[in-house]
């Protein structure tokens, strides 16, 4: 029986981070990964490939809609077979890559299911049948999370679609319809919008994107909304029947009424992700589960000894920088060290165009634990930059303590804006105040100076228009 000190049940980002960590802290480490390549949902067929898709079709849009605003006459056409290729190949190699920092800090792959058999013991169910026993000082549950189900939806991915088969679809469909108006439904509506479907987004709740700041939501609606995708909030599906060539979909209002029939060429069921828990032997070292799935911990420790949780099978957003943060934390605390997740300064990122980005408390969050705060807010109709690259949707807005002025929220909406939050999240975890951003010299003409408008904002010394 091989022994390690760290045995990490599996190989997404949470699991591979973990791993990779323990091997530079000179821990003996085991990763444990049933897919063929390490990377886990967000490398495989999440985060990556739809960005891939994403940054191409907003190409392809670009290059078809927008060029000849520029003074750019182009004639444009779409060979979907390529963008996929390509979206495969950069898959390939970043999942390549994991491999290579494996070896270089002596990381174990065994490669199949792992479940826990009783305490400091994993076995490891190979595809050809083969069992490998494994024995660990510590075992870190990183399994992730898969696409929730929705009763009457049935996925075949074929005509009915979740997250992973909407990376795959074989053609433009003329019409795509998207259960559930979250991030991920979102991102992949948006992708086949812009390359030509013709996309109905049905949410059961009476808002897209719930969680994010209201007002950041609603306005991230109308753009949508101004693109071509159409909304139908308050509804709620009562069934799916797959044809031949599209799908019949049962919609009905929430509130009560009569029920109508939706037709589409396919449907993407996209209503949230659930905690990918099931069959890991919990019960063997007495941990059990909540009723959705999630294992409960205390500083990533669970309720068994020598047993840890991390990323989305434990509490938390479920966001692949979430669980690497936590990946770090809890391999440090396991080598004797001073793991820490400042769960305050977490962002979110929505990539669609315009991008949303995220961190901290929003309005609602605050008002309903009265906290006084002031509010700073700078469109980017107001930025030179953005106004000269044709990219003025959107604002920047800054949550202030209206006593101590540190900052508690950010939320912005526009072009690039998720290559932007980090900025703030490093101001945050220092405790920084908006007079702090408001006060730092940011070169012009750029669009971050909207951040910093956004900051001088809350003291109402906003002096850019």
């Amino acid at each position: 029986m091989a022994q390690y000190d760290v045995v990490i049940i599996g190989g997404g980002p949470g699991g591979y981070n973990a791993a990779i960590r323990a091997g530079q802290l000179g821990l003996s480490v085991a990763c444990v990964e049933k897919r063929a390549t390490l990377g886990g949902t967000c490398l495989n067929v999440g985060c990556i490939p739809s960005k891939a898709l994403l940054h191409a079709s907003e190409l392809y849009e670009e290059a078809r809609v927008d060029f000849a605003g520029w003074g750019i006459d182009a004639t444009v056409t779409l060979n979907l077979p390529n963008m996929m290729k390509q979206k495969a190949e950069s898959v390939v190699g970043l999942t390549k890559g994991i491999e290579f920092l494996f070896k270089k800090n002596k990381v174990d792959w065994i490669k199949g299911a792992g479940k826990i058999t009783g305490p400091g013991a994993v076995s490891v169910t190979a595809a050809d049948g083969a069992v490998t026993a494994l024995e660990a000082k510590n075992i870190v549950i990183a399994t992730g999370s898969e696409p929730a189900p929705l009763p009457g939806v049935a996925v075949d991915q074929k005509r009915i679609v979740d997250s992973t088969g909407a990376l795959e679809l074989p053609e433009v469909p003329g019409t795509l319809i998207v259960i559930g108006a979250g991030i991920i439904g979102l991102e992949l509506g948006s992708v086949w919008r812009r390359l030509g479907a013709k996309v109905t987004v049905v949410e059961f709740l009476d808002r897209i994107t719930p969680g994010m700041d209201a007002e950041t939501a609603k306005t991230f609606q109308r753009a949508l909304t101004r693109q071509g995708i159409a909304f139908k909030l308050s509804s709620k599906v009562t069934g799916a029947k797959a044809l031949a060539d599209g799908v019949e979909l049962s919609v009905e209002p929430v509130a009560g009424g009569a029920a109508e029939t939706l037709k589409a060429d396919y449907v993407l069921l996209a209503i949230g992700r659930r905690p990918y828990t099931e069959g890991l032997g919990l019960e063997s070292v007495g941990i059990t589960a909540d009723k959705r799935g999630f294992i409960e911990t205390d500083h990533y420790r669970t309720s068994a000894p020598g047993v840890w949780a991390i990323g989305d099978a434990t509490h938390g957003p479920m966001l692949a920088h979430k669980a690497e943060d936590e990946a770090v934390a809890c391999i440090e605390r396991i080598a004797g060290k001073a793991g820490h997740v400042n769960y305050d300064v977490i962002p979110s990122v929505t990539y669609t165009y315009p991008e949303v980005a995220t961190v901290g408390k929003t309005e609602e969050e605050l008002k309903a634990a009265g906290v006084a705060y002031k509010v700073g807010k700078f469109p980017f109709t107001a930025n030179a930059r953005a106004k000269v690259n044709h990219e003025a949707d959107g604002f920047v807005k800054v949550l202030a303590d209206a006593v101590t002025d540190r900052i508690l929220g950010v939320h912005m909406i526009g072009p690039d804006v998720g290559e932007m939050i980090g900025e703030y999240c490093v101001a945050m975890e220092f405790a920084a105040a908006s007079e702090d951003v408001a006060r730092t010299c940011h070169p012009h003409p750029t669009r971050s100076e909207a951040l910093r408008q956004a900051a001088m904002g809350v003291e109402g010394w906003t002096m850019q228009a």
